[in-house]
């Protein structure tokens, strides 16, 4: 064992200093709950990074023809996404009137700011250019963002391996824009169909990319409760429309072809 690893300590290791200094509430004089709104949005961004280390990797094992390698990524993103939305509990435990005690000191600062999550968004496939506009003071986001955006999403990389697997996907899909959303087609649902009568392997990962889209959709609707409980019909932060805007992105499936096959049976 060399010098360096036996002076390595729990502390060291994660950085707990440093980690500890992060939380630096605004209201003065410091209102309790500002900590835990504080704590509990760093955590989701933690999460959000490791949801797209670990998305990003089940793109690398399609891409590379091993997507059975990809089940465990998506089990485990799948289990954060459940954690996602039991830290709403905890969020739910601060009233209106303590939120109310400190939220004008959150200025412009606002959830929909959140780069990694619209990050999140454009790997699966919900791509909005428009959202850049609101990261060009921060280069690293947005190139980070940018990237997303002329990255095929996770639906483009799993259909196009489909197709190497001689599944017949149109080739007006494999070779679309990517920077714009993936059109629902109902040829790429008859492909869907073939592969959930024929195809136990492809069709257990078609249920696995279900599994992802509803747990996203039941964090978004989790989410606009919380935040419905708590400030009501109020503006959001950040110059948001608040309750109105989270209830616009209910109920939209970034895998539409996956729910509309159901039909087909």
């Amino acid at each position: 064992m060399n010098e360096a690893s036996t002076a390595m300590s729990y502390g060291k290791y994660l950085r707990i200093d440093e980690l500890l200094d992060l939380q630096r509430p605004q209201s003065a004089p410091e209102e309790h709950d500002e900590l835990l709104f504080i704590v509990i949005h760093q955590v989701y961004e933690l999460w959000f990074k490791e949801v797209l280390h670990e998305l990003d990797q089940l793109v690398d094992h399609l891409n590379d023809d091993r997507p059975n390698l990809g089940g465990h990524q998506l089990k485990r993103v799948l289990t954060i996404f459940k954690t996602l939305v039991a830290q709403l509990d905890v969020l739910e435990t601060m009233t209106p009137l303590e939120f109310d005690s400190f939220r004008s000191f959150l200025a412009n600062s606002s959830g929909f700011q959140s780069a990694q999550f619209r990050e999140l968004e454009f790997l699966l496939g919900a791509k909005a250019p428009r959202h850049l506009e609101r990261f060009r003071d921060n280069e690293r986001e947005l190139a980070n963002l940018t990237r997303r955006l002329e990255e095929p999403s996770l639906w483009d990389t799993f259909l196009r391996y489909v197709a190497r697997r001689d599944y017949d996907i149109p080739s007006s899909f494999l070779a679309r824009d990517v920077t714009e959303p993936p059109p629902s087609l109902p040829a790429v649902q008859e492909v869907l169909a073939d592969i959930y009568r024929d195809d136990a392997g492809l069709s257990r990962l078609c249920e696995s990319l279900i599994d992802l889209d509803e747990g996203l959709q039941e964090w978004r609707y989790r989410h606009v409760m919380m935040v419905q409980r708590t400030i009501g019909n109020k503006t959001g932060t950040g110059g948001s429309s608040g309750v109105d805007y989270l209830r616009s992105t209910l109920f939209q499936p970034v895998f539409a072809d996956l729910w509309a096959v159901r039909a087909l049976f």
